[in-house]
């Protein structure tokens, strides 16, 4: 019984003088578990025309690559995007970077987009203009690209408890990460999520906040009301950094 004492006291010193404990992620669920009712569309649309105000879509079609290494231009994108070509991460665009060019060889090839929205214009002369999502013409080398196949994922607003974890292995598109962790009492602590690359925090099945890689502040605090005395669950979901498998809990925010 002093043994156990002695530990408990040992890992609340450690934590008041903010060593940050490692937090490893060994199970994953598919992206698969989020999708709703997918629409087809010969062009794009917002996602306020597929009655989504938050959270996620994905746009994907096959297209036709006729010369190596073709550069995909978009018109509008609001305000995230991370393109996949054959199940390949190629790059990221925004709406002040809207033109990248493809690792690819001619032939035939899968394009998934996968879209965030970061948040709605409230206030200035844009609030009139206020769509999310992927619109307006899309682009191959010049070539509009149509047939779009569109899916909403409600991500913020999942049931956690309803997700079907695996043992992890590798993944090639955006998914679900899920780990175990014990504390000796509940306590405020900060989620260093350093190497990450843009996603979604639930604690205990209680979601907690987003996270993007180019954010100055890399953690994302946690009060004490979501935590328990013992083993607690952390679902992550991630959008880019697929081979990211740590995060680490600390007492103290994290800043790059």
């Amino acid at each position: 019984m002093k043994k156990i004492t002695y530990i408990i006291l040992f890992l609340t010193v450690l934590s008041c003088k903010g060593i940050a404990q490692e937090i490893r992620f060994e199970q994953q669920a598919s992206i698969n578990q989020v999708y709703l009712k997918s629409q087809e569309s010969k062009n794009l649309l917002p996602m306020n025309e597929l009655n989504l105000e938050t959270g996620y879509a994905l746009y994907q079609t096959d297209i036709n690559i006729s010369t190596e290494n073709p550069k995909l231009t978009l018109e509008n994108v609001r305000d995230y995007a991370v393109v996949f070509l054959d199940d390949k991460l190629q790059g990221t665009l925004a709406d002040q970077h809207k033109q990248l060019t493809l690792n690819a060889r001619a032939g035939k090839h899968k394009l998934r987009i996968f879209v965030e929205n970061i948040g709605r214009i409230t206030y200035g002369p844009e609030i009139l203009d206020n769509s999310k999502g992927l619109f307006g013409s899309i682009t191959l080398d010049e070539n509009e690209i149509e047939d779009w196949m569109i899916t909403p994922l409600p991500v913020k607003n999942l049931e956690i408890s309803k997700l079907v974890f695996e043992q992890r292995k590798a993944s090639a598109l955006p998914c679900l990460f899920k780990a175990e962790f014990s504390i000796p009492q509940p306590s405020a602590y900060y989620l260093d999520i350093s190497g990450w690359g843009m996603g979604e925090v639930w604690m205990n099945g209680t979601y907690v906040g987003a996270y993007w890689e180019e954010e100055k502040q890399q953690s994302i605090q946690i009060p004490s009301e979501v935590l328990k005395t013992g083993q607690n669950e952390i679902v992550v979901f991630e959008l880019k950094n697929l081979g990211q498998k740590n995060m680490k809990l600390s007492t103290q925010a994290i800043f790059r």
